[in-house]
């Protein structure tokens, strides 16, 4: 090397002072030296003004570790001191405007940031989570490693940092599904972290830590009192984890500027400590300070011969000749030697270019796995890398969308009860088609049944769009569905049920008024009126609807639910999803609609409630619909907010809602229809009294019984009221009597009146009494002849009222 003199070299970090001397490196670490400071910028900054302001004049500062260099290299500048670091791996310590004349032989942390963005992808993970110690060298490094794996396309999506306690951001790792952790704290913070991994679980073959490599070998067997977890269990915890550490120790057997290969080195280092090495701080380090001392013994080396043909030395230097510092400074960026720590070459921001080590614990073991040139971009693989779980992990839970389709045998067997529902629908509606000219049936409003069918067998056709879903049918064709099961259900209800209501409020509006009304209420009704009644009712439902399907039409919405876990791959969660047919304000008109056909149904109860007991020939099925009201009243106001509250179970809900739809209309049609076939089988009554005429047999038995029947029930009213005419007639001739003998006592008294006597002849002075009945009496035909109109002008005779008492 050549004789350069006495040179001081103060290190500050681990409070040690070397001295060089001669022609080689005599000494790294001076016995003699201050007691470590631990990386406490505060003693640091006391040990440098120290040096500084004690003999003799120091050239270099080589301080240790990021917290104590970054201090060093801001103040040196105002000394004209050249800073050379051996441990300092601060990304912030690159800015060349802030640290103008800061080395160091350690790179920066941030050259580990390539490495892991390279596994990162080599592994085919995109979602990465951080945890960091709140110190600038981490916070630094892991905003570069933010910005490098953007540009690769990945994303960190969770950073937690904790400044001395890690056990609420680790519980945040695992609240956040956090699967690929990268982790930046040094040592002694690692055990606080990994115990609290332990308890979280937050390791095993879901995990992966990355963590940096230079922390003793058994850092994690330490014991250490600022925690309360085994050797066994951190054991457990760190197994498997990944380390990226720049190459210290040049891997190839290939011999140094000082003469000795990298091997040689370790062997006399460990010789001279003594002790498990292990066990030592900084060991690891410890080639790149060796090299840092052959960097600044070639560098001053240089310094010096340039100095000599200047006329200088370096004996000359002092705090305020930069011309000096100056040449320092360009010797030491132009270094270049093969070291025990391999190539030692500066980039322009004083850092050292290195390749990175890839290392990972196995059976509590540092199995080297790879290297990593980010200078070439080539990553040396040795394929020895092994999982817990046989396989890299997945870098978050992946996410399986299901939906939750309708069960296809209950949608089959409920639309078979469909189908055979519209069957008989269609054969009540032919049956009352054909058979409108029957007296019978067409005392029963026929054109309103008809209705009543068709909007049973539109209630009934619903049941298929209440049952498809994504199974059977495409996103696309979802809001056609939503609209068929609104408008089907609506107008199905409307016709069905408003035909029904419309009977049975006829009914009561009739016969729940006064007795002198009802005549003129029968006189006054025409069937126009009851079908305008159903019509206003399905045109409001039609009104409500079109404006429903214009201002907030429905649309397929999707409901989300717990995610389940399936028990064969833990890599993977299940995410049940539903299809529902909403829209923005469903709620209000729900409330409408539901409002609405509420009030009618209770309204509809009560009517049927009212006539229960009334009889008539106009309407003569209305018993029929009140009972039929019933069941659809109390089948829709279990129905609608049993499905409402279900609606999130599929399967009950399509149940609950279609079998309502398909009871009802099943008991509407068999009470409204069945009898009436079953009497007009029975009875024979399938022809009109014109077509009975023209029949001979069992047509004209038939129909001489009904009219003998019906003018029984005649009979039998009239006997009714001419009851009461007798009973008036009889208080009528007492009252006559009465009179009779006022008048004959008052002509015996004065029988000078007697010619102004204007009574009827055959009426004496004691008359008796005339019989209970008498046809020619005109009172007595007068009586009956108000029943004249039931049985025709003609028959308001003496012979006709004799019928009567047969």
């Amino acid at each position: 090397m050549g004789a350069m003199g006495w040179v001081k070299l103060g290190e500050l970090g681990w409070g040690k002072q070397a001295v060089r001397k001669g022609s080689g490196v005599q000494q790294l670490l001076d016995p003699c030296a201050p007691p470590p400071a631990q990386c406490d910028p505060g003693q640091a900054t006391k040990y440098l003004y120290e040096l500084l302001y004690n003999d003799p004049i120091k050239i270099i500062l080589m301080p240790g570790c990021s917290s104590v260099s970054t201090l060093v290299a801001e103040a040196a500048r105002m000394w004209n001191l050249i800073v050379l670091s051996y441990g300092s791996s601060s990304p912030a310590l690159s800015n060349r405007q802030r640290f103008p004349t800061f080395f160091r032989t350690h790179p920066s942390a941030t050259l580990h940031n390539p490495t892991r963005v390279q596994l990162f992808k080599k592994w085919g993970w995109t979602k990465i989570a951080t945890i960091q110690q709140t110190t600038e060298v981490f916070t630094s490094t892991l905003d570069d490693l933010d910005q490098r794996v953007k540009e690769a396309g990945l994303e960190i999506t969770f950073r937690q940092s904790f400044f001395s306690d890690p056990a609420a951001p680790v519980r945040n790792l695992k609240r956040q599904d956090a699967r690929i952790i990268v982790g930046l704290f040094y040592e002694t913070e690692a055990r606080k972290v990994f115990c609290e991994v332990y308890k979280e679980k937050l390791y095993g073959k879901k995990y992966v830590w990355f963590l940096i490599g230079w922390y003793a070998d058994n850092w994690f067997r330490i014991k250490d009192p600022a925690i309360n977890c085994t050797e066994a269990e951190m054991a457990e915890a760190v197994e498997g984890h990944v380390t990226t550490e720049i190459v210290m120790l040049n891997p190839e057997n290939t011999r140094s500027i000082s003469n000795m290969t990298s091997q040689e080195f370790i062997e006399k280092l460990q010789k001279r400590l003594g002790k498990n090495p292990e066990e030592t701080g900084g060991f690891q380090e410890a080639p790149l300070a060796y090299d840092a001392i052959w960097a600044l013994a070639l560098a001053l080396n240089k310094t010096s011969a340039e100095l000599v043909k200047k006329g200088l030395r370096l004996e000359d230097f002092n705090y305020n000749n930069k011309n000096i510092t100056d040449e320092i400074y360009r010797a030491l960026n132009s270094s270049a030697f093969e070291g025990v720590s391999g190539h030692v070459v500066f980039d322009a921001s004083g850092s050292r270019m290195a390749w990175t080590l890839i290392e990972q614990l196995q059976g509590g073991v540092y199995k080297k796995i790879g290297y990593y040139d980010s200078t070439k971009d080539n990553l040396s693989w040795y394929n020895n890398d092994k999982w817990i779980g046989g396989a890299p992990p997945a870098d978050y839970t992946k996410v399986i969308t299901t939906f939750r389709f309708l069960s296809q045998k209950l949608f089959i067997s409920v639309s078979v009860l469909a189908s055979l529902g519209i069957l008989l629908a269609i054969i009540c509606l032919a049956f009352n088609i054909y058979n409108g000219h029957v007296r019978y049936i067409q005392n029963s409003q026929p054109y309103l049944n008809n209705m009543t069918a068709v909007g049973c067998t539109l209630a009934l056709a619903a049941v298929f769009p209440l049952g498809l879903d994504g199974y059977h049918i495409g996103p696309g064709l979802f809001p056609f569905v939503c609209q068929a099961r609104l408008w089907l259900l609506g107008l199905g209800f409307s016709l069905a049920y408003g035909s029904m209501f419309t009977k049975i409020w006829w009914v009561h509006t009739v016969f729940t008024k006064k007795e002198e009304k009802k005549e003129k209420r029968k006189q006054t009704l025409e069937p126009w009126k009851l079908y305008a009644t159903v019509g206003l009712l399905v045109g409001l439902d039609v009104v409500t609807l079109i404006i429903w399907q214009i201002v907030d039409p429905l649309h397929r919405t999707i409901e989300e639910f717990t995610k389940e876990e399936p028990k064969t791959d833990t890599d993977v969660s299940i995410l049940p999803q539903l299809e529902h047919c909403s829209s923005t304000k469903m709620n209000t008109w729900l409330g409408i609609f539901y409002g609405f056909k509420g009030l009618l149904l209770l309204l509809g109860i009560f009517l049927a409630y009212e006539t229960k007991s009334v009889s008539t020939e106009k309407i003569n099925d209305h018993r029929a619909v009140g009972m039929a009201i019933y069941n659809v009243a109390v089948l829709c106001l279990i129905t609608a907010p049993v499905t409402m509250i279900l609606s999130s179970q599929q399967d009950a809900a399509f149940a609950f809602a279609s079998l309502a739809v398909v009871f009802s209309s099943y008991i509407t049609l068999v009470v409204l229809f069945v009898p009436k076939m079953r009497r007009l089988i029975t009875r024979g009554e399938w022809q009109s009294e014109q077509q009975d005429t023209m029949k001979t047999g069992s047509s004209t038995n038939n129909n001489e019984e009904e009219k003998s029947r019906l003018l029984e029930k005649e009979n039998r009213e009239l006997e009714k009221i001419i009851a009461e005419k007798e009973e008036r007639v009889s208080e009528l001739r007492q009252q006559l009597q009465d009179r009779q003998q006022l008048r004959s006592r008052r002509r015996s008294s004065n029988p000078s009146r007697e010619a102004d006597n204007h009574f009827a002849p055959g009426l004496g002075a004691a008359p008796a009494p005339a019989p209970f009945y008498q046809p020619s009496l005109p009172l007595v035909r007068c009586l009956v002849s108000e029943q004249a109109d039931k049985l025709g002008r003609g028959n308001c005779d003496g012979s006709r009222v004799h019928l009567l008492y047969k």
